[in-house]
C-alpha cells in the first residue's frame, strides 16, 4: 500500500488534460464477486479485481471461514475455492473495517453455514445500521443479533442454514441487505420471496447484484425490484472478470468537466452493468460532451456548465463528485432523494454542506439532499474528510483549477482507490 501524508494541497493544473486513464477495478463488482465465488462449489476466478481496504476485508473473511482464498494482487486475479454453504471454519470473528458492503453481504452470507460467527469493525461501523437485514434473515430461519442491541454491529449469528419462506426487507435505507439476502438464498433449504418495503434506494446496485449472481448460474425472477423469487440451487464456479469502476471513474470525469479538458476512461463503455455510469448523462445535461463507445467514454469540456436540478437515488454514490462540479457551474444545483446517504462512512449530506462552505459556497442543506449555490471565486481551504473516501477524491478535483485546496488525511482514498493520487497527477 501506498504512503500518504497527514495532508495534501492540490496544485491546479497549467492546463486542460488531455488524458487516457484506466481505474481498478470496481469495488461493488469485486465484493459480490467475492461473496458468490465463495458460495460456489469449485474454483472462481476473479479477474481484473479490486485492491483496497473494502475488498481486504472481503477477501479476510471468506479466509476466516476456512476458504482458500489467492489474492495475486500485481496481477489483479482472485482465485477463490467455493465450498457451497458448508464452510470449513464453524466459529470465526470477522473485522469488516469500514466496509458496508462487507458486513452487510457476510451477515447474510454466514447465516446458510453452520456455526457461530461474531461481525465487527471500526467506531463508525457501530453506528451503521443492519437491523432490518437481521429481520429479514430471522425470519427465513436465521438466529443473528446485535449484540449491543442497537441495530448496528457487532452483530452475532448462531447458524443452522436458512429454510427459506417469506421475508421483507426494507428498501429506503441501504440496497446492501437486499442484495447481501438475494446472494445468499440460492443456498436456503427451501424457495424464497422477498418482497421490498417502502421506496428501494439505489436500484441499479440491485441489477449489479443479480447481474453478478447471473453469471455464476443462478437467474432470479423478479417484479419491478419489488417482489423477487429464489428457488434453491448451487452456484457455478467460473471465471469473471470485473469492469472498472464507474465511481471512481466519476472523479476523472469531473476533473475534465471542471478544467474543461478531456479524459477517456478506458474498459469503462456502453455495455457496463454499473449504474454510476449515468454520472456522465449529468455532466452532459451540464454542459460537457461525451462520447461513449464499447471500450471507452470520454467527457470533455470548455463550454460554460450550468447548474441542474436532480434526482440522484439512483446513483448516490456520484453525489460528492456532482457536488464538486457544482462549484463551478452558472447557477444552483439542486441534488434530491437521497436521504440515504447520511448513513454511509459519514454523513454525506452534512459533511458536503460544511466543507462546501468553507470554499465559499452557500448551501441550503435539507433532509434529503441540498441545494449548492456557487462562489464567485473558490475560497482557499482545508477540506476535512471524516474518514471518507469519496469526500476525500470528490474535493481533490476542486484543487486542479483551484487554488489553495488542501485535503486532510488524504490516505482515507486506500478504502476503494489506494492509487488515486498517483492517477490524479498523471493528468499534469
Amino acid at each position: 500500500m501506498p504512503e500518504y501524508p497527514a495532508e495534501l494541497t492540490v496544485s491546479p493544473l497549467s492546463r486542460p488534460p488531455q488524458a487516457r486513464v484506466r481505474v481498478p477495478g470496481s469495488k461493488s463488482l469485486t465484493n459480490r464477486a467475492l461473496v458468490v465465488a465463495g458460495l460456489a462449489r469449485g474454483t472462481s476466478t476473479l479477474t481484473g479485481a479490486l485492491e483496497s481496504d473494502d475488498t481486504r476485508v472481503m477477501v479476510d473473511g471468506l479466509r476466516r471461514l476456512g476458504l482458500a482464498v489467492d489474492h495475486d494482487r500485481e496481477a489483479r486475479t482472485i482465485v477463490v475455492e467455493g465450498r457451497g454453504r458448508h464452510f470449513p471454519s464453524q466459529e470465526a470473528e470477522l473485522f469488516v473495517g469500514n466496509s458496508g458492503t462487507t458486513l452487510r453481504f457476510l451477515t447474510a452470507m454466514v447465516c446458510v453455514g453452520r456455526g457461530t460467527f461474531r461481525l465487527d469493525g471500526v467506531p463508525r461501523m457501530r453506528e451503521r445500521p443492519v437491523a432490518d437485514l437481521l429481520l429479514a434473515l430471522n425470519r427465513l430461519g436465521a438466529d443473528a443479533r446485535s449484540e449491543l442491541g442497537t441495530g448496528c454491529p457487532p452483530v452475532v449469528v448462531h447458524a443452522d442454514g436458512l429454510d427459506g419462506g417469506y421475508a421483507e426487507v426494507r428498501g429506503d435505507v441501504s440496497s446492501q441487505f437486499l442484495s447481501g439476502l438475494l446472494m445468499a438464498l440460492p443456498c436456503a433449504k427451501g424457495p424464497t420471496t422477498v418482497e421490498v418495503m417502502g421506496t428501494l434506494v439505489s436500484k441499479p446496485y440491485i441489477a449489479m447484484t443479480l447481474e453478478v449472481m447471473a453469471a455464476f448460474g443462478r437467474n432470479i425472477s423478479n417484479r419491478d425490484f419489488r417482489r423477487f423469487n429464489v428457488e434453491p440451487a448451487p452456484y457455478s464456479a467460473r471465471t469473471y472478470m470485473i469492469e472498472p469502476d464507474a465511481s471512481a471513474a466519476s472523479y476523472f470525469f469531473a476533473a475534465a468537466a471542471i478544467t474543461g479538458g478531456s479524459v477517456t476512461v478506458e474498459g469503462l463503455g456502453t455495455g457496463s452493468i454499473q449504474g454510476d455510469v449515468g454520472f456522465c448523462d449529468l455532466l452532459e445535461h451540464m454542459g460537457c460532451s461525451v462520447d461513449r463507445t464499447a471500450g471507452a467514454i470520454t467527457v470533455t469540456g470548455g463550454r460554460p456548465l450550468v447548474g441542474i436540478d436532480v434526482d440522484m437515488n439512483a446513483i448516490s454514490d456520484t453525489v460528492m463528485t456532482l457536488a464538486a462540479v457544482a462549484l463551478f457551474a452558472d447557477g444552483p444545483t439542486r441534488i434530491r432523494n437521497v436521504a440515504h446517504i447520511r448513513h454511509k462512512e459519514t454523513d454525506r449530506i452534512a459533511a458536503l454542506a460544511t466543507e462546501l462552505r468553507k470554499l465559499g459556497a452557500q448551501v441550503d442543506e435539507h433532509p434529503d439532499g441540498l441545494v449548492i449555490h456557487p462562489p464567485r471565486a473558490i475560497s482557499p481551504a482545508r477540506i476535512a474528510t471524516y474518514d471518507d473516501h469519496r469526500m476525500a477524491m470528490s474535493f481533490a478535483t476542486v484543487g486542479l483549477k483551484a487554488e489553495g485546496v488542501t485535503i486532510l488525511d488524504p490516505g482515507c482514498v486506500a478504502k476503494t482507490y489506494p492509487g488515486f493520487w498517483d492517477d490524479l497527477d498523471a493528468l499534469r
